[in-house]
């Protein structure tokens, strides 16, 4: 391919075009991911753990709801590998479908009354293919809105597939809201939970209608033809950029964690430990992901200003001390009070972090292994981060109620303002070369 051919691709393949592609396909994949969170904070525990109490049920729920996350470096060290050598494409291609698969998939399992044991064991199972997915998922397509932009822009275009998760969680909460208030409880157990999960086959088509669409990123071609014979990505990973790496799992642990506590977790909380009804925390889910749509890119447009880590450290700081302050305002039972809480924990705390999050970690690697590395940094910290956050908040709420799952978030905190303040500033860095930022 000549140096002329890949000159013109950014105007063949338009920003705009490729920006909302990445948006809507990331919608679509954290919808089927977040749709089987609200699923577990709220019927899984009765549909395939029913044989024992509320508390190990729940519990039981959340730790399959962990195994997606278990997966999700799988998926970002398979796709990664693979989308640094034959592109970011393919790999946004494929990662649709298996997520889209393994969520229909759940909306057929029969439940734990029907064939025992082996229903959680499916249900596990699916769980990880959808964590295999999405463990592939964000590195694509970040990469190319990040790729495709000019050096100016590329916090507030790499926003775009980051608001696939506020409005991932927004369809998916809405959809299941709908359908928990459409039946009566015995139709919703019965069958009703079934709906949202199955309404993912036509998302998925849409999905991949759009995804064909869009063509191949300008850097990944540009080092395509310059490199020959590449090594495998993850060991010049691991060779050139082990520190950031590491930098990267720590400075997702309080985006990550803290956001299946203001989302996840709090649903169970809310109707388990407060008495409250399940329609009053899922209004302030709802809430917060539609003001994240406007205030995900909003923060990362403002990092393209002033930098990456001074938005990012500010999120991390709001979110530690506002960690207490968040249980104080659920306590009053007041609805009111309860949707701040979340508003601000998430589209204040959260979205400071996530906003600038998909240009700050491209940034980081080089072209060559940017697939791999930022889908690892960002895939393994949900491991430790995000996938056990509710598990680790139940049984926390269990032995010290609400105060030892606000120092949990503290400590969460904690750890990505030290990783934040470690790492080098990159908002005017060049994505063309190899750049190191160690």
């Amino acid at each position: 391919m000549k140096s002329t051919d890949i000159q013109q691709i950014p105007a063949q393949n338009s920003i705009r075009r490729v920006i909302l592609a990445s948006f809507i396909g990331t919608t679509i994949e954290w919808y089927d991911f977040f749709l089987y969170g609200t699923a577990a904070a709220l019927v899984f525990n009765r549909l395939f753990f029913p044989n024992v109490d509320s508390l190990t049920g729940t519990l039981s729920a959340f730790g399959t709801f962990a195994v997606g996350f278990i997966a999700r470096p799988f998926g970002g060290l398979i796709f990664g590998h693979f989308g640094d050598r034959l592109g970011r494409k393919s790999m946004l291609v494929t990662s649709l479908l298996i997520m889209g698969v393994a969520t229909f998939v759940i909306g057929l399992l029969p439940t734990y009354h029907s064939i025992g044991v082996l229903a959680p064991i499916l249900l596990v199972a699916m769980r990880f293919a959808q964590g295999i997915g999405v463990g592939g998922e964000w590195g694509g397509a970040v990469l190319m809105a990040v790729e495709h932009s000019a050096g100016t822009r590329r916090g507030f275009h790499g926003s775009w597939p980051q608001m696939g998760v506020p409005a991932g969680l927004l369809l998916s909460t809405i959809v299941f809201r709908i359908c928990s208030s459409a039946f009566s409880e015995a139709e919703f157990l019965a069958w009703g939970w079934r709906v949202p999960f199955l309404l993912s086959v036509v998302l998925i088509g849409v999905g991949l209608f759009i995804r064909l669409r869009i063509l191949e990123t300008p850097a990944f071609l540009q080092q395509r033809q310059l490199a020959d014979a590449p090594q495998p990505p993850i060991a010049t990973l691991l060779r050139n950029y082990p520190r950031n790496v590491f930098l990267g799992i720590g400075m997702r642990f309080a985006e990550n964690g803290t956001f299946y506590v203001l989302t996840v977790f709090v649903l169970s909380y809310g109707e388990s430990y407060l008495k409250m009804p399940r329609s009053t925390m899922l209004t302030g889910v709802i809430l917060s992901s539609f003001i994240g749509l406007f205030t995900t890119p909003a923060f990362g447009a403002l990092s393209d200003r002033i930098g990456r880590r001074p938005v990012y450290l500010g999120g991390a700081l709001f979110t530690m001390f506002f960690a207490f302050p968040f249980f104080w305002l659920l306590g009053t039972r007041s609805p009111m009070l309860i949707w701040l809480a979340i508003v601000l924990g998430v589209n204040l705390g959260h979205d400071a972090m996530y906003g600038p999050q998909a240009a700050f970690f491209s940034e980081l690697f080089g072209t060559r292994v940017r697939y791999t590395g930022a889908s690892l940094s960002y895939q393994l910290s949900s491991v430790f981060a995000g996938g056990f956050a509710p598990l680790i908040a139940t049984g926390l709420l269990a032995k010290f109620g609400s105060s030892g799952v606000a120092a949990y978030v503290v400590v969460m905190g904690l750890i990505t303002v030290v990783s934040t303040l470690l790492a080098a500033e990159t908002f005017r860095s060049d994505l063309s070369g190899e750049q190191r930022h160690d």
